[in-house]
């Protein structure tokens, strides 16, 4: 059974979410999702078909960029609101465990209750 965090590792917590914030901040300023616009007489067809998929994919990763940046202002909200309730399962009230909290800082939920949510 995983421990409750020290504070230490609530501050490395806070720091990999105000990192992982920025990073994500980054994608969502990506131009590539903007309107693909090309001279059909310089390029063809099967040029604008790629730039079009392109476009979708990072249109997508923006999507999930902009999930994710969601639910790391909201883990920095629980860590500010009541530091010692961070890294708590939201279902069944045990601790995350520092693994997981470093692989997904923005965790909710332990990894049994996650892997029977799923």
């Amino acid at each position: 059974m995983p421990e409750d965090l020290t504070h230490a590792q609530r501050v490395a917590a806070r720091a990999a979410l105000v990192a992982l914030e920025s990073d994500l901040r980054t994608v969502l300023g990506d131009e590539r999702s903007n309107t693909v616009e090309l001279d059909q007489t310089a390029v063809g067809r099967v040029s604008r078909v790629d730039a079009l998929q392109q476009q979708q994919m990072a249109l997508a990763e923006q999507r999930r960029a902009g999930l994710r940046l969601a639910a790391v202002r909201r883990a920095l909200d629980r860590l500010n609101d009541d530091p010692e309730e961070f890294g708590i399962c939201a279902a069944c009230g045990e601790p995350i465990g520092i693994g997981r909290l470093r692989a997904l800082p923005e965790a909710t939920l332990c990894v049994p209750c996650q892997s029977r949510r799923e």
